[in-house]
């Protein structure tokens, strides 16, 4: 019997023995494992090149928080800054009906307004379907007539710096944008007709012009409060509008 014990015994000790392939043998000859954190970084070949802050926040997020929130708390008399308007999402689309009815060659119009439009707003967009049939414009339900690109948080203040700096002094004879393109809530919608103000856009490479509309919604409850968030972002508003002629 003590023989069979010896023999067990023997037949253990390799497998007790064998060596991790991670493991170290230390002073004691006892085996220590190596440290999952350690062996991670050194597969990655090291943390010294990790970012060692995030990215910055945008611009115009800065001067919201800095200048801007206590201009319209001393501009509308609010007490609360949670309670001062802000930017919510921008809506950027672009109506595409006419090339959907072309066949192959509108398809590739599609395809490249599509393109651009991700271009301009960093963001990949939606194609919209038409909900119902309509004869007259030989369009039927469920057939693909526009997309669309929501944006929001550092994205939205991105687009929107890049928007009054870049796109709006590119436009030609620009003389202002309308002052009464906002609904009751505060939300403004204005346009481009051409998709080449964008820098993004190459020049060379468009082929067709093709307009976009913009809507800026905002937690405003009025009109007067969303027209002078915008102001305070430095939206070039004229004086006055067409309607006022």
């Amino acid at each position: 019997m003590a023989e069979k014990d010896k023999d067990k015994e023997k037949q253990k000790k390799p497998k007790a023995e064998g060596a991790h392939p991670g493991a170290q043998k230390d002073r004691t000859g006892k085996q220590s494992k190596k440290p999952k954190a350690a062996a991670t970084a050194d597969q990655d070949g090291g943390g010294d090149d990790a970012p060692a802050q995030p990215a910055p926040p945008a611009r115009l997020y800065e001067k919201f928080k800095t200048d801007i929130i206590p201009a319209l708390q001393q501009k509308l008399g609010v007490n609360n800054k949670f309670a001062v308007p802000k930017l919510e999402k921008i809506v950027i689309s672009m109506g595409l009906g006419r090339f959907a009815v072309e066949g192959g060659e509108g398809k590739a119009k599609f395809q490249q307004a599509e393109k651009e439009l991700q271009t301009i707003a960093g963001q990949k967009p939606v194609r919209c379907k038409a909900k119902k049939s309509v004869a007259n414009f030989k369009v039927r339900e469920g057939m693909e007539t526009g997309v669309k690109v929501t944006l929001r948080g550092t994205r939205m203040y991105e687009f929107l710096d890049r928007l009054i700096t870049l796109a709006i002094p590119r436009v030609k004879d620009f003389r202002g944008l309308d002052p009464n393109g906002f609904d009751k809530v505060g939300n403004y919608n204005f346009g481009f007709t051409e998709q080449t103000v964008f820098p993004e856009v190459d020049g060379s490479a468009v082929t067709f012009q093709q307009g976009m509309n913009i809507t800026v919604v905002t937690s405003a409850l009025s009109a007067d409060h969303g027209r002078e968030l915008l102001r305070q972002f430095g939206m070039p508003f004229r004086e006055t509008s067409k309607l006022d002629r």
